[in-house]
Parts: structure tokens; C-alpha cells; sequence
């Protein structure tokens, strides 16, 4: 769970010159042994940032 809060934090900070969000984030998909243990606001902020590579990128569910 760590993980994935310290992941979603590090992408929503990422800056660069020249890149964009689409060619540096990726979606996240925690394994389902994690899903039980991801506090609301971890399930908040994964469902944040995949909505934004939804909307952004075209990712898909």
C-alpha cells in the first residue's frame, strides 16, 4: 500500500521539459491481494491519476 501512495505521489509531481503525463505515467494496477488493505485515500488517488490517463492518453480499463 506504501508503494502504490508513494507511486501515485511521485507521478503527480512529475515535471519535465519537453515530456507530458501520457509518455511518462502509466496506470495503476494494484494486484488484488492489495486492493483489500488501500485506505480511502489510496483508492482515491489511484482512481484520480487513472481517470486523468483516461481522459489524457486513451488508457483503458
Amino acid at each position: 500500500m506504501v508503494k502504490i501512495v508513494a507511486l501515485v505521489l511521485l507521478l503527480a509531481g512529475c515535471t519535465s521539459t519537453g515530456g507530458s503525463f501520457c509518455a511518462a505515467g502509466h496506470p495503476i494496477r494494484p494486484a488484488k491481494a492489495e486492493v483489500a488493505t488501500l485506505s480511502d485515500a489510496s483508492v482515491a488517488a489511484i482512481l484520480a491519476h487513472n481517470e486523468k490517463g483516461r481522459k489524457l492518453c486513451g488508457w483503458r480499463s
